[in-house]
């Protein structure tokens, strides 16, 4: 690492860095101009180098410090269980039939969508079926609920009835995720 190449560009990489921030250069921009052909460039070097430092502390902390690895370890899973489930719910599988990019992007935000929609309608139930048993005056544990998940597939129907509705709802609707105070500390009125 050539940090010396970084200390003397310090004041570029700031600048570039405040006007990325406030809007004035977008990051799309910048990123096209220090691409491949700009290995000549010096902002490009420099940028590249402080990347190398910036990698290498978080590899030595990522090393020595345990709760970092669970913390990392525990995000990558959960963005693994989603991708995952996403890709279960993609209709036709990983194929996207188009060489388009704005056809590609179109289809991966759908299953996304898809899947946040599949996602919250099982934390929907997931928290009725919590506020019935509290109802019903069974304790709830919060640890109990904190390892349901809601990537949950047997109740879904991915290619089965869907019907789309394209009339606006006669009412607003509402939502039903706030757990009753009697579902996690029993013996509390709500």
């Amino acid at each position: 690492m050539r940090t010396a190449l970084i200390e003397k560009h310090w004041t570029d990489l700031l600048r570039t860095s405040i006007s990325i921030r406030e809007g004035r250069v977008s990051s799309v921009t910048l990123l096209r101009r220090l691409g491949n052909h700009s290995r000549k460039n010096r902002l490009y070097r420099a940028f590249r180098e402080l990347g190398r430092v910036i990698r290498t502390i978080t590899l030595l902390r990522y090393l020595s410090e345990p709760e970092l690895r669970e913390q990392i370890t525990a995000i990558t899973n959960k963005a693994e269980a989603f991708h995952g489930y996403s890709d279960w719910l993609m209709v036709g599988g990983a194929l996207i039939g188009h060489n388009d990019p704005e056809y590609q992007e179109r289809v991966v935000k759908f299953n996304e969508l898809m899947a946040n929609c599949a996602i919250y309608s099982t934390a929907l139930d997931i928290t009725d079926a919590a506020n019935q048993l509290a109802a019903e005056g069974h304790p709830v544990d919060p640890d109990d609920l904190a390892t349901i998940t809601a990537y949950i597939q047997h109740t879904i129907r991915r290619l089965g009835d869907l019907v789309l509705d394209l009339n606006p709802p006669d009412a607003v609707p509402t939502t039903r995720l706030d757990l009753e105070p009697r579902a996690l500390f029993p013996g509390v009125a709500s």
